[in-house]
Formats: structure tokens, C-alpha cells, sequence
């Protein structure tokens, strides 16, 4: 249920391996693009793995869920209010294959969640089929991979699996023993829960670190990047590179999930969110004063290249971007100036006009290395222009 980042790849690896894939998603596009054989999100190697799996007769997508032996719910878990999650998606997928159920199923909740939501779901489940209970497998198996790196990881990371009970447990590492190649955990599904918001939560605040060190840094006129790089020269410090925020649907957005549910023994992760928020804020602030200063300099505006929207380099998700939301903090206080807006990976975009790449870098007096494309890192340091390097593209 769910064929978006996470979801899709997922059912390909699966299909890919001998399991029999019917893959659910609610928009009518992304069901067509699929069943042609077009990957419609950006991932090496995955779109040519996806045509050998129609082909062969093993994954198929619909609009609506069909008959199943395992259902695993792979869908978005957004925020309502003040950053509280929202698990209306999951609940949502949940009741649309609950008239599908039968006894010794599997059910699988992939998408991240707040601590009690396999529980929660398992209620709903059994309220509407009071005569499943007991006799249906329920398990939470957060999947924890990297953009760009998915078909690897899927089949070789390690996995947690918790369910309701050490027998759903059981049932659903049987299910990811056909693909996964290692580890597989047993716990209950609450700490199954937890491990994931906590993973997450733990990168932000290391990350929200090394973008504290970069604040100071700019205001003691010391380069972060050489700091960092002799930091780590200790055989016991490992400090992570800043960037103009931090983005995604994991690291960005996980944490809250805790500090919603357990706002006072949540101060860390809370303040690390906050660091992390701020950076993006600084950024453009950041641009906004060094734009100012060239008009007061030069007698005119300057033109601007924004380079990236993408929340990490070399992939085309702009969920929860700090890039993006730079750009457009930039946009509203500068009304009139000249910016190009780049995005290697993406060919178009709803809100903002995208520039080659190339051609903004010439044109521009300002360069603002937002995300750290491997297309970037081909362009030279230019000492004509003011280059702003949030992301480490030139480390000087």
C-alpha cells in the first residue's frame, strides 16, 4: 500500500526475488507510469529491475487493493498542528484492505509511526473483524535506507521487526527472509517504533552539531570544513559535515514524533530540531546580506544561482528541503532580483523556473551551493564571483 520511495522499490526488490507483487497506490498516474515500466521517482538501477519484474508476470500496480497473503502499509505519515503526526494515511490503507483479510495473513507497517500506532491499527483492525483477532499477523518493520543506494540496501541492511506477538514476529521474518540478506531482529513492535523515530532522532542531533559549529565558525572567521576535518583526526571524535539544514522524510521529520509525545523528556532532540530549523533560516539571511552588499558595492543587483532544491545530493526528493526552503525565504525578501533556480534532477517544477545548471553558474555574481551534486562539484572555483558554499562543494 504505497508505491512512493520507500513502497515501490520495496516491491520490486521482492518481486525481483520470486515473491508475487500486486502493488496499491491512490494516484492514477503513478499506477499507469509503473505499469509501463517507468520508474517515476529517481534511483539507479531500479527502473531497468522494475521492466524485469512486469515482464516475468511477478508485480503489478493498481488504484485499489486486491486479494493478498501480506499486506504492508508503505505510506505517508505527515504532521497535523504543531508538527504532531498524523497517521490518518496509515489508518486510511489500513481499512481500505480490511474487507480483505483473512485468517493467517500478514500485516505490515512499514511507514514511520508514532510509539503505540501497530497497536492502534491492530484495535481498528479487530473492532471492524472481531473474528480475526488471534488469528491474523500483525508487525511494525521500519525500512531504513538510502537514496541512491536502495537496491543494495534493501536486500543487505540489517532489519527490526516487532510484533504484536513473538508469533507475528516470526511470520513476518519469514516473509523478509525471502529478500533480505541481513540481519533480522526480533523485538515487540513498540520498541520496533522507537527504534526508528530514535535512529533518526540521533543523526539530527549530531547533524544539528556540526551546523552549530558552522554558526560559530562564520562568526569567528574559521573555516568549519578544515575544523571538522582535524577534529576527526581524534581517534574518538566523528563530527558530521554541516549543510544548510537538514531535509527528508526521515531525519527531518522523525524526531518530532517524540517531542509531540514526550515534550518534557525530549529536550536534546528538541533543541537539535530547532539548530537545524535555524540553519536554513541563517542561510537565507545569509544571502539576502551578501546580495545587499554587492548592490551597495557595484551600483546594481546581482544575479544569483541557487544551486539544488533536493534535500541530499544526487537525488530528485524535495520533501522537507531545506534547499527549497531557502530558495523561497530568498525569493520573498528580494522581490525584484535576478535569481536562477537549479535543479539537475528534476525537469521541472510547479513553483519554480529551473536554469541549466551551467549556464547559471556563468551568469551568476552570487553562487549558492544549496546541495552537493556531483554535477557541481565539476564546476570551478571562480574568483570573480561570490560563491556561498553551505554544502561543502569547494570546503573553503
Amino acid at each position: 500500500m504505497g508505491l512512493g520511495y520507500i513502497g515501490l522499490p520495496t516491491a520490486i526488490i521482492a518481486a525481483k526475488h520470486g515473491v508475487d507483487v500486486v502493488g496499491v497506490d491512490i494516484n492514477p498516474r503513478v499506477v499507469e507510469v509503473t505499469n509501463q515500466g517507468k520508474l517515476h521517482i529517481i534511483e539507479p538501477g531500479m527502473e531497468e529491475m522494475l521492466q524485469e519484474v512486469i515482464a516475468a508476470g511477478k508485480f503489478k500496480a493498481y488504484t485499489t487493493p486486491q486479494v493478498s497473503d501480506a499486506y504492508f502499509m508503505v505510506v505517508p505519515t505527515p504532521f497535523k498542528g504543531d508538527h504532531e503526526p498524523d497517521v490518518s494515511y496509515v489508518e486510511a490503507a489500513t481499512r481500505a484492505v480490511l474487507p480483505l483479510l483473512k485468517e493467517g495473513d500478514l500485516y505490515v507497517i512499514e511507514s514511520t509511526s508514532p510509539i503505540g500506532t501497530t497497536e492502534m491499527m491492530a484495535n481498528i483492525i479487530f473492532t471492524e473483524r472481531p473474528e480475526l483477532e488471534g488469528k491474523i499477523f500483525i508487525a511494525y518493520c521500519p525500512e531504513r535506507v538510502l537514496p541512491g543506494n536502495v537496491i543494495y540496501e534493501l536486500v543487505h541492511n540489517d532489519r527490526v521487526i516487532g510484533g504484536l506477538t513473538p508469533g507475528s514476529t516470526d511470520k513476518a521474518i519469514a516473509f523478509y527472509s525471502q529478500f533480505v540478506k541481513g540481519e533480522l531482529h526480533k523485538t515487540n513492535s513498540r520498541t520496533a517504533e522507537m527504534c526508528k523515530l530514535t535512529e533518526n532522532s540521533s543523526r539530527d542531533v549530531q547533524i544539528a552539531f556540526a551546523n552549530e559549529l558552522s554558526l560559530i565558525c562564520d562568526k569567528a572567521g574559521i573555516n568549519v570544513w578544515e575544523l571538522i576535518n582535524l577534529a576527526n583526526k581524534h581517534p574518538r571524535v566523528n563530527i558530521l559535515q554541516p549543510g544548510c539544514g537538514v531535509g527528508g522524510h526521515c531525519i527531518a521529520v522523525d524526531p518530532y514524533f517524540i517531542t509531540a509525545d514526550y515534550p518534557a523528556e525530549s529536550k536534546i532532540i528538541a533543541t537539535a530540531r530547532n539548530i537545524n530549523n535555524y540553519k536554513s533560516f541563517w542561510c537565507a539571511e545569509k544571502v539576502k546580506s551578501t546580495m545587499l552588499e554587492f548592490e551597495l558595492k557595484n551600483g546594481r543587483k546581482p544575479v544569483v544561482a541557487m544551486m539544488g532544491l533536493a534535500f541530499k545530493p544526487n537525488i530528485d526528493d524535495l520533501r522537507e528541503s531545506p534547499s527549497k526552503t531557502i530558495v523561497g525565504k530568498v525569493m520573498q525578501m528580494c522581490n525584484n532580483a535576478d535569481i536562477l533556480i537549479v535543479e539537475p534532477n528534476v525537469e521541472e517544477h510547479k513553483t519554480f523556473k529551473l536554469t541549466d545548471y551551467k549556464k547559471a553558474y556563468e551568469q551568476a555574481d552570487i553562487v549558492v551551493m544549496l546541495t552537493a551534486h556531483n554535477q557541481f562539484k565539476e564546476l570551478p572555483w571562480d574568483e570573480s564571483k561570490i560563491i556561498l558554499d553551505f554544502c561543502g562543494i569547494y570546503k573553503r
